[in-house]
């Protein structure tokens, strides 16, 4: 008989990928808060805009109300709609004050673990059970 078994335990082997296999699954798990911080940093440059554009739009209707009223076309309605970008860029810069002030940086957890299981798995060998490299 030229052949020889490396492993007599063909089962142990089966749970050591299977434990290797999930080590691998948890060092994959932080997708989903990454798709979250993406959802909610799309909400807040969403409300970043539409407070921009609000003011851009309150100051044009203020302006433009006035001039009709008064009949100071269009000087009114320049001068309130600078004021309302004006006003539109401070609570835009307001709003990212207190985004960078909430902001913790991410920690490199995952690439940690990905070392880890790395050295994991040459602790435990090449998975050949002999000892030996692949060749």
């Amino acid at each position: 008989m030229g052949h020889q078994v490396s492993d007599p335990d063909p089962k142990r082997k089966l749970e050591e990928l299977e434990i290797r296999l999930a080590r691998l699954r948890a060092a994959r798990q932080p997708e989903k808060p990454h798709q979250q911080d993406y959802h909610s940093q799309a909400q807040l440059a969403w409300r970043m805009v539409t407070e921009m554009v609000a003011g851009l739009a309150i100051g044009f209707g203020i302006g433009f109300g006035l001039d009709t009223l008064l009949g100071s076309t269009p000087w009114l309605m320049v001068t309130f709609t600078v004021l309302g970008i004006v006003a539109g860029i401070r609570v835009m810069m307001r709003s990212a004050a207190e985004l960078q002030a909430d902001y913790v940086p991410p920690e490199d957890a995952g690439d940690l673990q990905d070392d880890d299981a790395f050295e994991a798995d040459e602790d435990e060998g090449n998975g050949y059970g002999d000892g030996n490299a692949r060749r």
